[in-house]
């Protein structure tokens, strides 16, 4: 089946590998144009473009995707249908009618939940147990197409975003593959209605969000924690009694074994304890890692010996 994807992010690059060695003919790739990205800004061209032309395939990157050229670019391929996985760009309504079966997109939630820019984020964060993948059919609403199929997993105990992104991309695989297998017959698909009262959504993520809260329940900022793992990173200020003061980014943490819940009038939410816990609104956390604003990830050990962490020490919500 001849095909063009339009794709950007690494979330799509394990499809890109399995689409080159299958049958079908990946006619053009559409990505975004480089861009300065990284701590010194290099322009570097996207994962997509990157591994696109390490297995030779035709490849475009373009600002606008709705301009008039580049629709009529992949409306003269004759594709079947338009795969998109996270590309970063609306597709407008005479895009969407440039191939045969219109455009599908792989989404990483169980839509309708989660309907927006970061769902692996907010699954975690929100306390969900499971996610997946879902392909659906594009419609002028962000997210809210017919969907096609979906593939389900766990959400694991102590699992980042960074790691359910990798184990998404890899079953969202599977889940491209049964559903280009729908527009092998005569008939296009046409999905199933998504229910409304189902849906939430999956704002963008700013650095802004990943700032921790310490007075709220130990298993919430267990779940904000991985939930902004890799980024934007669960940000904290370190606060010593003698005055010293550091950000850092908070990587792992777990809700500790700790049966006592903390006294607000001794630990107010924040502060450190003598078996180096740190108090929630309803319990304890205990602090596995952690990286320092001017240096490498560490373990909460490590920390605790390089700045002399001390009971009576506080995290505290970044101002």
């Amino acid at each position: 089946m001849r095909i063009v994807l339009l794709a950007s992010g690494e979330f799509a690059v394990p499809t890109i590998r399995w689409l080159a060695e299958s049958e079908h003919e990946v006619a053009l790739v559409v990505t975004q144009p480089p861009r300065p990205s990284g701590r010194g800004r290099r322009v570097a061209a996207t994962p997509v473009e990157q591994m696109a032309k390490e297995l030779g395939l035709p490849t475009v990157g373009v600002e606008d995707v709705n301009s008039t050229d580049v629709v009529k670019r992949i409306a003269g391929i004759g594709a079947r249908v338009g795969l998109v996985i996270a590309f970063g760009q609306m597709l407008g309504d005479e895009l969407l009618r440039a191939t045969q079966g219109g455009c599908i997109n792989l989404h990483a939630s169980l839509l309708p939940k989660y309907r927006g820019a970061a769902p692996i984020n907010w699954a975690i964060a929100n306390g969900e147990e499971r996610t997946g993948c879902t392909v659906f059919q594009i419609v002028r609403q962000m997210d809210a197409g017919p969907i096609l199929l979906s593939r389900w997993t766990s959400i694991k105990p102590e699992e980042t975003a960074g790691a359910l992104h990798d184990r998404l991309a890899a079953i969202g695989v599977d889940a491209v593959r049964e559903s280009l297998a729908l527009f092998d017959q005569e008939e296009l698909p046409t999905g199933t209605p998504q229910d409304p009262r189902e849906v939430t959504m999956a704002p963008k993520l700013v650095k802004r969000t990943g700032f921790v809260r310490f007075d709220r329940s130990a298993r919430s900022i267990v779940n904000h924690v991985h939930g902004m793992t890799p980024w934007p990173g669960a940000s904290a200020g370190y606060h010593s009694r003698d005055g010293r003061w550091e950000k850092v980014i908070l990587t792992r943490v777990r809700v500790a074994d700790a049966p006592i819940a903390p006294d607000a009038s001794t630990h107010p939410s924040g502060t450190i304890d003598e078996r180096l816990y740190i108090a929630a609104a309803d319990g304890w956390l205990e602090l596995l890692e952690l990286k320092p604003s001017s240096g490498r990830e560490m373990t909460w050990p490590e920390y605790v010996n390089g700045r002399r962490v001390t009971k009576g020490d506080r995290l505290a919500t970044p101002e």
